[in-house]
């Protein structure tokens, strides 16, 4: 019996946790979408029409063996891992930059692909009214707030991993994400497509950092009978001064960085993100192994 009220209570908290969540989630997308802005740091210059000044693109690869070699070790995803990475490589860059820029308010945008798969759609069949499968881009943003850096490294370079999977999957638990789509669907409904576009690019735009990825091919490809060694992806003219795309492929994962030219110096950037791939490695290799369930 004592087991049994406890399983409800357990039950109850997450689900009134979850509706918090949610619905701290969906406010805080409103805002960033319509007039909350991160701060001018080392990278978000904050410049008028920043989509269309010159970029610079800079790519670094990092072993997918070692990449597992954390996740085992630490009981994390791949996604953690590369999140945490990057997240602590940015923020080293941005206090080697500006002192005490690694507390300033930093928000990543998570990009994700929303589009249900389904099998093969014609163009005509997507196209048509009420299709089961509509055309277009569908995709969703997970604001997360990239951890702070008090001095030039972090004591714990792990908390980084920590900390990301921890923001990520209690943003993944929250309804958030279809609730906001629900907005933009009012919203395209009664102020048109230039509103939704205009809140779209707003949200770019107020935060500092855009992250996306694919899961590439294990295997080598080949185009008219040329073996491709390796290959990245990036968004363009996205309205920030740092765009991020990640792409595995042949046991290597392939870090693209699209950044604003003569504001974010690229080689420098990579070489803290590099230094904080070594740093996560090493502390994860000294680590104790989690507890097993």
């Amino acid at each position: 019996m004592e087991g049994k009220k406890k399983r409800i209570r357990k039950c109850f908290l997450g689900i009134f946790s979850s509706i918090l969540n949610t619905l701290s989630d969906f406010c805080s997308s409103i805002m960033i979408g319509s007039f909350v802005e991160d701060d001018k740091s080392p990278i978000r210059s904050g410049h008028s029409g920043v989509e269309f000044l010159p970029v610079s693109l800079v790519t670094m690869s990092f072993s997918l063996d070692q990449i597992k070699q954390i996740r085992t070790k630490l009981g994390v995803t791949i996604n953690d891992v590369i999140s945490g990475t990057i997240f602590l490589g940015t923020r080293m860059y941005m206090e080697a930059i500006s002192k005490g820029s690694g507390k300033a308010r930093t928000t990543s945008l998570v990009l994700l692909n929303t589009r249900m798969f389904g099998g093969y759609k014609s163009v005509q069949e997507m196209t048509k009214p009420n299709a089961e499968l509509p055309w277009g881009n569908h995709f969703a943003f997970l604001s997360v707030s990239i951890p702070k850096l008090s001095g030039s490294e972090p004591k714990d370079p792990l908390q980084f991993v920590w900390k990301a999977r921890k923001i990520i999957q209690r943003k993944r638990a929250s309804f958030a994400v279809y609730l906001t789509a629900k907005y933009l669907q009012l919203v395209n409904k009664f102020r048109g497509p230039e509103a939704v576009s205009k809140y779209l690019h707003n949200t770019l735009k107020n935060t500092s950092i855009g992250i996306t990825n694919v899961m590439g091919p294990g295997e080598q490809m080949a185009l008219a009978n040329h073996p491709i060694n390796g290959f990245y992806f990036v968004v363009t003219n996205s309205p920030q001064s740092l765009m991020t795309g990640v792409v595995s492929y042949m046991g290597k994962l392939r870090v693209a960085a699209l950044v604003e030219k003569d504001f974010i110096d690229p080689q420098k950037y990579t070489l803290y993100v590099e230094n904080a791939f070594q740093m996560i490695l090493k502390a994860a290799c000294e680590a104790p192994a989690p507890p097993a369930n």
